[in-house]
């Protein structure tokens, strides 16, 4: 996930397609997850802008901790989210 360091844009990609099945799913888990992508997003936009760094930051602890966890909570929410979207169509019909 080092290409979001140089391109912070690109996370919103998860962030908008989570969005999206947040609508859909309607469960607090998907919209945190996708609220998460969004506010790394801007993080990361602020550290390539040199806002929250000064300039060395070559090395970069907190992805340690941001990308493991930004993986995981993805994971989950997509597994809660489209199993909630399957029971709300099911239930529709």
């Amino acid at each position: 996930m080092a290409f979001l360091v140089d391109a912070p844009f690109l996370a919103l990609v998860p962030s908008a397609v989570l969005f999206l099945l947040a609508a859909r799913a309607r469960h607090w888990l998907v919209t945190i997850a996708a609220t998460a992508w969004l506010l790394y997003a801007g993080y990361e936009w602020l550290m390539l802008h040199h806002v929250l760094c000064s300039g060395e930051c070559n090395i970069r602890i907190d992805l340690l901790i941001l990308h493991p966890t930004l993986i995981a909570l993805t994971i989950i929410a997509l597994i809660v989210g489209l199993l909630r979207s399957r029971r709300w169509d099911e239930r529709r019909r």
